[in-house]
This record gives C-alpha cells, structure tokens and sequence, in this order.
C-alpha cells in the first residue's frame, strides 16, 4: 500500500528487506538438513552393520559355549575341567556381546530418528506435506473462532509447520498458545526462550529425536498418572494390610522352617499360603490398576528420563529457559526429574513381574509382593509425586519453545513482531507479510496495514487473484506472533488480538442451516464477540471472506454495509474480501472503508491466458475474469 502511515509501526524496514545479516538463506537451510539427514542415516548403517556383526558373533559363541559344556559332559578328569572352563568364558563372552548388541541396536535406532528429524525439517522447509506425519483429526476443536479457517490443523497447516514438537506435554502446550491469545508478556519471554534455543541445532534435534523414540503418551493416561502422582496413598490409608504384607510371609517362612526341621510334620506352611491366597484375591484388581496409572500404561515414562537431562543441561540466558532448567534439575538432594523418574521405572519394572505367571504367583504367594512393591510406590508418590505436574509442564514448554525455534532457526529472513500492549488506537502493521504456509521461494510478500478501530481493510479482486491468500496471512501471523513464534514478515507490530474468521463457512443439513443463514450465524458469533470487548481486552480482529455470497447481489451489498458498519463502531480491526466492487464506493463507508485490490494480467496466444503478481495495489479493483476462467475450463460458449 502506498499510503501507508508511520502508526503502529514497529521499524521503517523497506519492504524490500534482505535476510538479516549473519543469517543463511533458506537454500542453505535446506543443505544443512540434507547434510545432516545424510551423515546420520551413515552412522545409522554403520551402527546397524555392527548390530549384525554382533549378532552372528553372539550366536555362534552361543553355539560354542553349548558344544564346550557337551563335550565336558562326555570327557573326564582334566579335560572335563578344560572343556567345562572353555565353556564357562564363551557363556560369558556371549552375555558380554548382548549387551553390546543392544547398544549397538540403541546407537542405530538414535541415528536413524535423528536422520528421520532432519528429513522431516526438509519437508517442512520445502512444504512437502505429504512427506509430513499426518495430522491428529481430533486436534482441531469444533466451533472455534478461527482454527479450520486458518488452517491451525490438519493437512497442510500451521501444527504440520511446527511438527518437530514432539512430546505429548510438548503438542499440549504448542496448541494451548495456537489456539488463544496470550499476554504480552508472556509472549514476549517465549520470543526470547526460541530466538535462545534458535541456533541450538543439535539440543534441539535431540529432544525432538528423544521424544519421539519415547513414543506418544495418551493425553488421557497422562492425566490419570498426575491425578495418581498427586493423589492421595492406597495403602497408607489400610494398615492391616501393611502388618499383613510382612506378617503373613514370615509365618509362611516360619512354618516351612519348622517343617524342614522335623518339629512340624504337618504341612502347616500351606495356611500362610492360603492366607496370601485370600489377600491377593482382595487387592490384585485395584492394585494392578494403581500399577496401570503409575506406569501411563504400556508406554512408561523411561524415555522421557533423558529428554529431562537434555533441557536441563545448558545454562540459559533467557528467565523462561532457566526456570525450566531449575524446575528439571531439582534440588541437591537428587530430586532431579531425571533421576527420580528413573526410580519410578525400576519400581515399575518389579511391579513387571505381573505379566509372567511363572514368575509372579511364588513371589506374590511366598512374599505379597504386591504389597511391598505398592509400598515403595507410594513412598515416591508421597516424595516426588507432587513434583510431576511440574515436570511435565516444564517438559512441555521446552518441547513447544523448541518448535517455535526450529521455525525461526529455518526461516532467518522471518522476524519476532512486536507486541503492543497499551495502543491508544490498535493497528496490525506489517512489512513485507507473506503467507507462512507457502513456500519460502514462491511466496509473495505485501505490506499491509489493518486498523484503526472504526476503519476495514476492503479486498478486492479476481478470482484466484490472492485475496483468500491475503486474509489467511494476516491471521496465520497474528496466531504465530501471539504464540511466541516468529512471522514471516520482515516486520510486524500488532496489538495483543482476540481473532474471528469466516472463511469456509458450509452449510448444515443435519441442523437445517442453508449456506446464507450458516454465514449469519457467524457473522453474528462476531459481532456479538466486537460487543463483548472491554477497554482492557484485546483487540478483535476479524478476518471475512467473500461476505455474505450466499444470497443475491443486491442484497448481500446492503447486508454487508450494515455488518462493516456494526464492526466499525467496536474496538475491532479486520478485512472483508468481496466480489461487489460497489461496496467500496459506498458513501456510507467512504470513512470506513480502506480499500485495496489485486489484480491479473490476460495474455492472448498460445500461453497463459492469465496470469497474476499477488501484488496489493491501493484502491478498488477494476477488472474481472470470471468469464474469461469458464473460457479457459471450456465453458465459454453458448448463449450470453
């Protein structure tokens, strides 16, 4: 736009601004995952050649040892004892080559995922989308002011762009900030926890990498393990089971003593077998399901003992990152997440043992087991278990501020905008905008400016021209800038925003809505929301495509005039595309309305038929192409 003012700006950046200086353009970002991606997955070869080196050596060791204590078997004297030896050092040789067989299979598995988050970052650099894990269909809430509008979720969309979140605490946090506006301050000490983590390339593809190999955790068991961390003991609250978890496997023992020694000739230790019998048969179901919630199910919390270590290793600058280190490393007293959840897996992996009946029914009959190892879950419950939301929700944040950074740390020609807190007239004012979802190399950036309360930015164009393009830009940056994140903008100052979009509205045949009334009740969720904003809430911006095509042109003109001018006269900011090229000489809004358009180029001959710079231009558009595009599909003929 060429009449563009100096309020709300952040800076006087030309909107032909270079990558900041020291940065390396995206083709360079693109190498560096490509080098990455390539030297890992070596690494992985080598590792998974090992593995297999390591595995035939172990067999045949194996079958060595095994043939030494058979001919042992047949030999005698000295040659019995050599034999036997032999076989003693190959049996130890073979347990000694299991484990480096293991490690072997972990060092390939850690390369391999590293490989597989530098290829993924590519895909993301590049917008391949389809090369991209595919979205969770239940993450884009229904009825919200803007998610599907926007594309926050789903294919091809923001969530896919910032997929190297890979923690369920993590995609927790990410969504929380893409879904709601934050207070300024709050974003502003994320924009500097990931301009920190930015350049941090290796942490940050290793908690990525760390978090995937620990797997997914269902929101659902997360839950029920911090409602169990935090809650109240099963077994604390019973003591006659406490004395009977020691006093039953003692009489047990007692009596087998007695037997062996000739005092008892009855098979008296029987009864205490039967006694375990009886207590077992009371407390195996809510003991096992207190298992079912320490342990988050099947999945454990053991991988995510090292992905503690990893956010808590460096020593941050920035006061969101150190109070997340200091939250991970705990106190001197090893209260550290890491190695307190570490205790909580070898207690867990005795309470393992319940899936082996061979190995389960003598200990839980002989010893309660049970019991005691309840016990020693709910002395780390009373110790630790209260810190775990903590640790969680620190994991989280880390995971989430690390997305935002790999955005930033791929993109260096994006920037962080500026919040504005206090604006004493509110306006959305950016640099070179472009829309974040497309390619960094075919994108086309404009200067826009959208404010003050009691003005619309009004767009107009052609089909295809970028008008759908342009309001998806300008809300898809105002959720990354109020998410902490970087735009893609070389500059943006912005006032903290409560967002509403209608864009694909549809109708409704199970609530019996038609397309015209389906855009009403919208239109109407955002005016109601206009009328709700106070002094001190943010700003509403509110993003409208194609107002009202529902219904016939004269109509829908009026209609539109009266919805601009109800926005107008609220604390709320927006644009409004539209094919009524009327509208904007409305007399009504002349001192509403800011009007501005895009348009094509027709070329005759044998190329092209259109074509279109996605330049915004001041003013109102003055052509047209919608019969020239039914020419083009084949429709141009036949009656006028």
């Amino acid at each position: 736009m060429s009449d563009r003012s100096a309020e709300g700006r952040s800076g006087d950046t030309p909107a032909d601004a270079s990558v900041p200086a020291g940065a390396a353009p995206a083709p360079a970002r693109d190498a560096l995952h490509a080098e990455r991606a390539a030297r890992f997955r070596a690494l992985a070869d080598e590792q998974a050649r090992r593995a297999l080196t390591l595995s035939t050596a172990r067999l045949i060791t194996f079958l060595a040892a095994l043939a030494g204590f058979l001919m042992a078997s047949e030999a005698h004297g000295a040659a019995r004892a050599s034999l036997a030896g032999v076989g003693a050092v190959l049996l130890l040789a073979f347990f000694v080559l299991v484990a480096r067989h293991r490690r072997a299979i972990r060092d390939r598995d850690w390369r391999a995922e590293l490989a597989r988050g530098s290829e993924l970052a590519r895909a993301r650099l590049r917008r391949e989308w389809g090369a991209l894990p595919p979205p969770d269909p239940r993450d884009s809430p229904p009825g919200h002011p803007y998610a599907a509008d926007l594309d926050v979720f789903g294919h091809a969309s923001l969530a896919q762009l910032l997929g190297s979140v890979a923690t369920a605490p993590g995609r927790a946090h990410l969504h929380a900030w893409l879904l709601a506006p934050s207070p300024a301050g709050g974003v502003r000490a994320r924009q500097e926890a990931a301009a920190e983590l930015a350049p941090m390339l290796d942490l940050r593809d290793e908690i990525a990498a760390r978090g995937r190999l620990a797997g997914a955790i269902d929101p659902e068991r997360m839950s029920a393990f911090l409602e169990w961390a935090n809650g109240a003991p099963w077994l604390r609250r019973r003591p006659l089971l406490r004395v009977l978890a020691w006093l039953v496997p003692a009489t047990t023992l007692a009596l087998a003593v007695l037997g062996v020694a000739g005092i008892l000739h009855a098979p008296w230790w029987g009864l205490g077998l039967f006694a375990a019998a009886l207590v077992t048969w009371r407390t195996i179901g809510p003991i096992h399901r207190i298992y079912d919630r320490a342990s988050v199910g099947e999945e454990r919390l053991a991988g995510y003992a090292v992905v503690f270590e990893l956010v808590a290793g460096p020593e941050y600058r920035t006061p969101l990152l150190a109070s997340l280190r200091e939250e991970l490393r705990g106190d001197a007293a090893g209260h550290g997440a890491a190695r307190t959840v570490r205790r909580l897996e070898r207690i867990l992996d005795m309470a393992g043992i319940r899936f082996s009946t061979m190995l389960y029914l003598p200990a839980q009959l002989f010893l309660l087991w049970d019991l005691h190892v309840l016990a020693a879950l709910e002395r780390w419950q009373a110790g630790s278990g209260h810190r775990a939301a903590g640790w969680m929700d620190a994991l989280g944040r880390a995971d989430a501020l690390a997305a935002l950074a790999a955005l930033a740390h791929d993109h260096p020609d994006w920037t962080f905008p500026t919040i504005v807190e206090t604006p004493t007239s509110p306006v959305y004012d950016a640099v070179a905008l472009g829309h974040p979802l497309l390619p960094p190399a075919t994108g086309v950036r404009n200067d826009v400016r959208v404010g003050p309360p009691g003005t619309c930015l009004l767009v107009t164009g052609s089909n295809m021209s970028g008008k759908s393009t342009l309001l998806r830009a300008i809300g898809l940056n105002a959720v990354l800038a109020q998410a902490g994140g970087p735009v893609c903008a070389h500059a943006l100052a912005l006032p903290p925003l409560e967002i509403w979009t209608s864009m694909r509205v549809t109708d409704s045949l199970e609530r019996g809505l038609s397309h015209f009334m389906a855009e009403l009740e919208r239109l109407k969720a955002i005016v109601d929301a206009a009328r709700r904003i106070g002094r001190d809430d943010p700003t509403l911006l509110y993003l409208v495509d194609e107002v009202l095509q529902g219904t016939n042109s004269a109509e829908r003109q009026v209609a539109a005039r009266r919805i601009v001018r109800h926005l107008a006269e609220r604390r709320a900011i927006g644009a409004i595309t539209t094919h009524d090229l009327e509208l904007g000489d409305t007399p009504a809004l002349r001192d509403v309305l800011v009007p501005v358009h895009f348009r094509e180029t027709v070329h005759a001959g044998d190329g092209a038929p259109l074509t279109f710079d996605y330049r915004l231009r001041p003013g109102v558009a003055t052509s047209r192409n919608a019969l020239r595009l039914m020419e083009i599909v084949g429709l141009g003929d036949g009656d006028g």
